[in-house]
């Protein structure tokens, strides 16, 4: 499950060390970590990681699987979470230290900035291989966080990213060794702690509106 350290002014947000898939009771855990670090004054950030082969495989499909009358619901939730990352009044960053895919990479994209790993693991949307479509949310928030023809090709045909790959496609900003994925994070969200507050927090508002807007909204 989640865990929530503090390192000087970053908080580090560790995801787990299994596939990190999105239960339902981990979303409540994760939104408990976030509701700490939003209550929090004073210069912070937050780092979101994880520990081992994934930093999340997406969506819980075997529990979704149990309780399709929930089906709904469940995407609603995942996109309150997704909205709020994208959201936060502070500085974000992700350590990918391995595998990222579908609403892992969606949780990936709703961080200011990334960290991955360089020589293994991919970042991959594999909807369109899975027969499982983008909701408008999750549409919208890729194609804005990602260039045109990026957003396109990873949307279409499910391309799985290696680091250096994402680097040079604009999905992730850094591409390090594995022992300098969380490390790298932590510093370049240290060096922007001085940001967190109101201000940034209506200027990612007003950026991202019509993007949160369709992630509050019906799933389409």
């Amino acid at each position: 499950m989640p865990t929530l350290d503090r390192h000087d002014d970053v908080f580090v947000l560790d995801l787990g060390d299994t596939e990190n898939r999105f239960h339902p009771d981990w979303l409540t855990a994760v939104h408990a970590a976030l509701d700490e670090v939003e209550a929090a004054e004073g210069p912070r950030a937050l780092v979101t990681a994880a520990t081992g082969k994934f930093f999340s495989n997406g969506l819980d499909l075997d529990w979704l699987g149990a309780h399709r009358d929930q089906y709904e619901t469940y995407l609603a939730d995942v996109q309150v979470l997704l909205a709020r990352c994208l959201s936060l009044p502070l500085v974000t960053v992700a350590a990918l230290q391995g595998h990222v895919f579908a609403a892992g990479a969606m949780l990936s994209l709703a961080h200011d900035t990334r960290v991955m790993r360089a020589d293994r693991g991919f970042w991959c949307l594999p909807e369109a291989d899975i027969g499982l479509p983008f909701t408008v949310g999750m549409s919208a928030l890729i194609q804005a966080r990602l260039a045109p023809q990026t957003a396109h090709e990873s949307m279409t045909t499910a391309r799985r990213y290696g680091g250096e790959d994402a680097r040079a496609a604009g999905i992730v900003e850094h591409a390090v060794a594995e022992d300098a994925v969380r490390d790298t994070a932590v510093e370049l969200a240290a060096a922007l702690t001085g940001k967190a507050g109101p201000t940034l927090g209506t200027i990612k508002a007003r950026m991202y509106a019509p993007v949160l807007d369709a992630l509050r909204g019906p799933l389409g």
